[in-house]
């Protein structure tokens, strides 16, 4: 009997997935490669099922002959593994996204004689509504808060760039790449205090308050499914901050993280050149319990950000801080530094993880930029954060095309600048 291979990656089962597996076992012996969920985060919405639950699903179907995992987006490895006579896909792959892994299959079938055989892709506004309602789940609070931490267990390391609107929400949500077989997109979102403040042209000083930050929070909720961490600077006075998480774990924020400064609140890479006073490690626990024992579930995330480095405290009392933090209750520990080099958070990584290697450790390569996601992740390296990357790059761009119109007194050269308008209509989701 022929040996026929697909991918799936679904949780929503609808009737195109039925009748392309009953096409393929029109062809032979059906074997479905289910992706794993670390690879359906990578380029699609994060499943609401496991990879064990679908895979499940799909074997319950009849033609089915046997599941198997499927742990990158290309199918090289499986394909050298099982060797099918047939690939069968929709023919949704052949221009687009997923181009490059069709050239890949048909290359590899090539070398001992395998075929690809190709179906219509099924699309129509039912199939469309399933997806819509799926995503709808998936931006309810209850279900949205805890996908940070599920995540965290899927990923080595997971990937966040700020947003500071519904639109840079939108941007954060639905940015991806494909990358040499691999796809990419952020997995979650970071709300700044200082992109939320700067938006509003408003000092980085705690100025903007907590209901002005949620009504943010809200616009990018309204428009978005990925989980949010919040920015809560100092978090405030301890009788504030137990109200304050409490309220960001209701509306669904993942995490919040706060940092052990006390006073007037100054922006971090500053570091020395200003005055900028750091709390006692005794207060700042008090904090970090108050904020945990104000908590309803465990799947809001306390996380707290040690300013010791960027205030020249040194590595020890970093490290003495991290300790005490997270035997306080913190659900993971964020170093800041303000220095280009790595080397002083590389060094706090390896000293924290000698004594602790489950507690996340969260980085902001803002200054420190020209190191990639992958060493962050060999050094255990959890979070990574791009804090400010989308508002340093749009003031730039707003402001040279006002230039360009003053200097024309026209638009017209200002429009090879622009995205066409249809181009932002579309961008806007109308549901």
């Amino acid at each position: 009997m022929k040996k026929v291979y697909l991918c799936m990656s679904t949780d929503v089962i609808h009737g195109g997935h039925i009748k392309i597996i009953n096409e393929a076992a029109k062809l032979g012996e059906v074997t479905v490669g289910v992706l794993t969920d670390n690879v359906v985060v990578s380029f699609k919405r994060f499943p609401m099922l496991s990879f064990d639950e679908r895979s499940r699903i799909i074997e319950s179907i009849k033609g089915v002959a046997k599941v198997v995992p499927q742990s990158t987006l290309s199918y090289k490895d499986n394909l050298l593994t099982y060797r099918p006579d047939y690939v069968v896909h929709g023919d949704d792959w052949i221009n687009g996204f997923q181009k490059s892994i069709r050239e890949e299959v048909l290359s590899i079938l090539s070398t001992y004689g395998g075929e690809l055989v190709e179906f219509p892709y099924s699309v129509g506004k039912e199939y469309d509504a399933f997806e819509a309602a799926a995503r709808n789940q998936l931006s309810i609070p209850d279900i949205r808060r805890g996908r940070l931490k599920k995540l965290l267990g899927m990923k080595k390391t997971i990937s966040v760039i700020e947003a500071h609107s519904g639109l840079t929400g939108l941007i954060a949500e639905n940015t991806q790449i494909m990358q040499d077989g691999k796809a990419y997109q952020f997995d979650a979102m970071w709300v700044s205090s200082l992109c939320d403040s700067t938006a509003k042209g408003k000092p980085d000083i705690e100025l903007v308050d907590m209901s002005s930050r949620l009504r943010t929070i809200d616009d990018i909720m309204e428009v978005t499914t990925k989980p949010i961490i919040l920015d809560g600077d100092t978090g405030g006075l301890i009788e504030h901050f137990v109200y304050n998480i409490k309220t960001l774990e209701r509306i669904g924020v993942s995490a919040v993280i706060i940092e052990d400064k006390i006073g007037l609140k100054k922006n971090s890479l500053f570091g020395t050149e200003v005055v900028q006073h750091q709390d006692t490690i005794e207060h700042f626990c008090e904090k970090i319990k108050a904020g945990k024992k104000a908590l309803k579930t465990k799947e809001f995330m306390l996380i707290a950000r040690i300013e010791s480095l960027i205030l020249e405290q040194g590595m020890q009392d970093a490290l003495d801080r991290a300790f005490s933090y997270v035997e306080a209750g913190a659900d993971g520990i964020m170093i800041h530094s303000r220095k280009k080099s790595p080397d002083e958070i590389f060094e706090f990584c390896e000293r924290f993880r000698e004594k602790d290697s489950i507690t996340p450790i969260v980085v902001v390569p803002t200054s420190f930029n020209e190191v990639t996601e992958e060493e962050f992740a060999k050094r255990n390296i959890n979070i990574v954060i791009y804090a400010n990357q989308l508002t340093r790059s749009a003031f730039p761009a707003m402001q040279n095309t006002a230039e360009t119109i003053l200097r024309n007194h026209r638009a017209k050269e200002a429009d090879d600048q622009c995205m066409p308008f249809k181009e932002i209509i579309r961008l806007i989701p109308e549901e």
